[in-house]
C-alpha cells in the first residue's frame, strides 16, 4: 500500500502517499488506493480531511512508465485509465469536509489536479510547480477543469502551453496554493486548529454553498435558495448555540 489514512485525535483524516521512490508519482494503483482512502473519508463524521506526501517532493505527477505503458494500449483502454484519474479528482473536489494539501518540493503535472481540488492549499516557500504536459506530447486534460478554475483562463493559457516552472510566491499569486511557509507543518496545524474552532454543521453548510452558489446567475431562485440556506442554520442547534455563546461571552460548545 503506497497510501493511508489516520484519524487524529482532533477528529482529522489525514490521507498520506508514501512512494518516495519514485517521487510520489501516481500510476494505476495509487489512483485506486487514492480514491478508495478518499471515498471512504467522505462517509465519514470528521473535521477535516488533509492530502500530504512524504518524502522530499509532493509528487511528480503521473509515474512515466506507467504511462508508457498505457501508451502501447488502444483508444478503449486509455479512456478507461483516464476516467479512474478523473474519479480521483471529482471525489477529492466533492468531497463534503474541509480540504487541505501541504505542498513541499516538486508538484508537476497531475499533481496540480490534485491541489486545485483541495479547498486550502498551504506551499513550502521553495515549492516549485510546473504544468509538464505538452513538454511530453500531451495535454493537462484531466485536471484541466479544476487547475483552469484554480488560476483562471489567463494563467492558463501561459502555464498550460509554455510548461514553465514557477515558484511558490507566483503559484500564490495564480490562486493555486494560499499560504506560502517556511514551516509546513506548523502552518497546516494552525489552519485545521483555526477549521476546528468553527461550527462543525457550518463549515460543512458554507463549502455546500460555495457549490450551489459559484458561477450562478443571481435571480430569484438563487435568491431564494440563500435565503432558505440562513434561515434553516439559524434554528438549526449549532446556529442556537453559536449565537448563545456569543451574546453569553462564552465558547460554543463545539469548542469545549
Amino acid at each position: 500500500m503506497s497510501v493511508t489514512l489516520q484519524i487524529t485525535k482532533s477528529n482529522v483524516a489525514v490521507l498520506v502517499l508514501s512512494r518516495v521512490e519514485k517521487r510520489n508519482a501516481f500510476n494505476s494503483e495509487v489512483i485506486h488506493e487514492l480514491i478508495q482512502c478518499i471515498e471512504h473519508a467522505n462517509t465519514l463524521d470528521i473535521r477535516a480531511l488533509v492530502l500530504k506526501t512524504e518524502g522530499k517532493h509532493f509528487s511528480a505527477g503521473a509515474d512515466l512508465a506507467w504511462m508508457k505503458s498505457m501508451a502501447d494500449n488502444n483508444y478503449a483502454d486509455n479512456l478507461a485509465d483516464s476516467m479512474q484519474l478523473a474519479k480521483l479528482m471529482q471525489v477529492l473536489a466533492t468531497s463534503p469536509h474541509p480540504t487541505i494539501c501541504a505542498v513541499q518540493g516538486a508538484a508537476f503535472g497531475g499533481a496540480l489536479g490534485l491541489i486545485a481540488c483541495c479547498d486550502i492549499a498551504l506551499s513550502k516557500d521553495d515549492a516549485q510547480f510546473c504544468l509538464s504536459e505538452v513538454k511530453l506530447g500531451l495535454t493537462p486534460a484531466v485536471i484541466s477543469p479544476y487547475v483552469i478554475k484554480a488560476i483562471g483562463e489567463r494563467a492558463a493559457r501561459r502555464y498550460f502551453l509554455t510548461a514553465e516552472v514557477f515558484d511558490a510566491h507566483t503559484a500564490k499569486q495564480l490562486g493555486l496554493v494560499h499560504q506560502v511557509t517556511g514551516n509546513l507543518d506548523c502552518a497546516l496545524d494552525n489552519m485545521l486548529q483555526t477549521l476546528i474552532d468553527n461550527g462543525p454543521v457550518a463549515v460543512k453548510a458554507a463549502k455546500s454553498l460555495i457549490n450551489d452558489v459559484a458561477n450562478k446567475p443571481i435571480n430569484d431562485e438563487l435568491i431564494e435558495l440563500t435565503a432558505e440556506r440562513i434561515a434553516k442554520i439559524r434554528v438549526s442547534d449549532e446556529g442556537q448555540e453559536g449565537l448563545s455563546a456569543f451574546f453569553d461571552k462564552r465558547p460554543p460548545a463545539w469548542q469545549l
